[in-house]
């Protein structure tokens, strides 16, 4: 008793095996060991766990985006940068660039294929790989900076260049470092390598003032992007590290080891050979060193800069990559220049006081009005004043011939006679009397219209406005394209209202070419950057009298060169008309005169209205610079 038998231990032996679980079962009875469905309930639940994580999730991003500031991608898509407006002369050349940020966009099929590489290689060689962020990049820079205890270098790759330059400050912070990650993330995600290059090319700073490669062609090589040899290549890819650093006007021998670098890696990432980058290297280092050079087109350019500032804004001007092309011919401007330089230094000074005298030139083609040149005044550098379109000088006896010309149109003939002798007129105001003198104070008696043009007779030409009246007159001038004030008295003879020298050249068109007015014409067309035609100049010619007049005009104004007071004009190989300007004590001298080819006015005299002394008459000072001039030309 007290002890088990072999056959009760057995028994229980049996049921422990009937108890036994096989290994991962678990037993259960009824329903216990199915999965319940989820009941409404839980849906509501998970669902509300959902939108509250998505919620925590969208607020962070918002809040990140929102402590950091980070800008809109409107502008990458979008992308219309601020422009270089261009001005070309007649033949196409660039004269003069006029912009805030100096830039022209290109296209990349514009670009050289190898120009991407350069920068690819020398600026961001994982770029085709990564994806806007390349991580192993910023964490070398980062080490780098803590352990320099600086933040020299930056570790950002061409796409963060990108957000950077567009949307983001240059300041050296991390949290910049932060913004320039995210944006280029989704940069990269919604635009193509290509896109961002194309926008890279364009944007980036490369010094000197330009920014993108076409401008940067311009200013180091006075080249188009296209034209730019391997070497020249290598050379703009090694400026945005440091574009002061390594601009080849400041420091050839950093620009040209920094051009060596470029190679390397170009050659280190296949894109070309290491022949083809000995070669490059080797390439002379041949720079613009023309830049800035407008010969003597400063006052053209400031007129045309004026004009479609006015028209079309300075905004519009200056960043909006305008196309401006003009009739200004650069031969032409220098003979112009040149010709006012010899004209100023053959003057006898009036005195060390009273500083030197001024001069001004406006040369048209005869037949059509398009402007060639413009010289506003000795110096642009030392005046910016331009005395050929800005300033209002009396004419003096320049003007006569449109008193002249509305008296023939009246049926007068250059034969008719008037009695040139002493004058007494009731002054401008009451008891005071005018009694207008010829230059050479001396009278002549009976005079015919013509010989009174050629030698400038005063007296005639007031007695034959008081025939044809000043309101006939003055509509002459209108109809001449001269706009300034006009005094409306005898005195309008003698050319007393101030008119600028544009004007009065323009003026004489009438007489060169038949009776037909033509307009000057600065700009032949403005194109926008898109291509589109803003406006665009042909010649045009209005007639404003008989082509009779026109001609008995040309005729006496050939007979004032040949034996009047024009004769310090004479000697060109063809035939030549003018007619020469003198005010009271020789302050203005003028010449106005025409070829078939060119017309021209010239005017010199002081700025502060002191006379140009006893050679300062039209014949004099201004005769002979029109003259030398057209000898250079004709």
């Amino acid at each position: 008793m007290g002890k088990e038998t072999p056959s009760h231990t057995e028994n229980k032996k049996s049921s422990a095996k009937k108890r036994k679980i096989p290994a991962g079962k678990k037993k259960t009875s009824g329903t216990a060991g199915k999965t319940r469905p989820w009941t409404q309930v839980h849906c509501f639940f998970f669902l509300i766990g959902i939108s509250f994580a998505l919620t925590l999730f969208i607020s962070l991003t918002l809040y990140l985006f929102v402590l950091l500031a980070i800008p809109n991608l409107k502008s990458i898509k979008d992308y219309e940068p601020k422009m270089t407006t261009m001005i070309l002369a007649g033949n196409h050349q660039v004269v003069k660039e006029i912009f805030e940020e100096n830039r022209r966009v290109v296209s990349m099929e514009m670009v050289p294929d190898l120009l991407p590489k350069a920068f690819v290689a020398a600026e961001d060689a994982r770029f085709y790989e990564h994806p806007g962020v390349d991580v192993w990049s910023i964490f070398r820079a980062l080490f780098h900076n803590l352990r320099a205890g600086t933040k020299a270098q930056g570790g950002s790759t061409i796409t963060q260049q990108v957000t950077r330059s567009l949307l983001l400050s240059r300041k050296k912070v991390y949290s910049r470092k932060i913004k320039e990650a995210i944006l280029a993330y989704r940069i990269d995600s919604v635009m193509s390598k290509d896109e961002i290059l194309y926008i890279y090319l364009n944007q980036i700073y490369l010094g000197e003032g330009a920014h993108g490669v076409q401008a940067a062609a311009r200013t180091y090589f006075n080249k188009n992007v296209k034209d730019l040899s391997l070497g020249q290549m290598a050379l703009l890819a090694g400026l945005p590290q440091a574009p002061s650093r390594y601009s080849p006007f400041k420091d050839r021998e950093s620009a040209k080891t920094r051009q060596a670098y470029v190679l390397n890696r170009m050659a280190e990432e296949g894109y070309i050979s290491a022949e083809a980058a000995r070669e490059a290297f080797r390439e002379p280092l041949v720079l613009n060193m023309s830049r800035d050079d407008q010969f003597g087109a400063e006052y053209y350019m400031q007129q045309v800069s004026n004009y479609v500032g006015t028209k079309y804004g300075q905004e519009t001007l200056t960043t909006g990559g305008l196309t401006i092309y003009t009739f200004l011919d650069p031969p032409i401007q220098r003979s112009a220049m040149i010709s006012i330089q010899r004209g100023l230094a053959d003057l006898t000074p009036t005195g060390k006081k009273e500083g030197k005298p001024q001069a001004a030139m406006v040369v048209m083609e005869t037949g059509t009005g398009k402007v060639r040149a413009v010289v506003g005044g000795a110096d642009f550098t030392a005046s910016q004043f331009d005395r050929a379109i800005q300033a209002r000088r009396q004419p003096g006896s320049a003007f006569k011939p449109i008193v002249y010309a509305a008296a023939l149109e009246k049926g007068f003939r250059p034969d008719s006679l008037f009695m040139d002798e002493p004058l007494s007129l009731a002054g401008a105001s009451r008891g005071r009397v005018w009694e207008p003198k010829n230059f050479d104070n001396k009278y002549h008696g009976p005079t015919t219209l013509e010989t009174g043009l050629i030698h400038s007779r005063n007296i005639v030409a007031i007695k034959l406005l008081q025939e044809v009246g000043i309101n006939r007159v003055v509509r002459m001038t209108r109809d001449l394209g001269i706009s300034s004030k006009i005094k409306p008295d005898l005195t309008l003879a003698l050319g007393s209202s101030g008119i600028s020298l544009l004007e009065m050249t323009g003026a004489y068109s009438a007489f060169a070419n038949q009776g037909s007015f033509t307009p000057p014409l600065f700009i032949e067309k403005i194109i926008d950057r898109y291509g589109n035609v803003l406006e665009e100049n042909s010649p045009a010619k209005v007639r404003v009298m008989s082509e009779k007049t026109a001609n008995d005009m040309d005729r006496m104004l050939q007979e004032v060169i040949r034996q009047g007071t024009g004769r310090q004009a004479r000697g060109l190989k063809t035939t030549a008309a003018g007619k020469t300007g003198t005010t009271d004590n020789n302050m203005d001298a003028w010449f106005i005169g025409y070829t078939r080819d060119f017309l021209a006015g010239v005017w010199v005299g002081h700025d502060t209205n002191i006379s140009l002394g006893k050679y300062g008459s039209g014949g004099q000072a201004a005769a002979p610079i029109w003259l030398n001039f057209m000898k250079q030309v004709e």
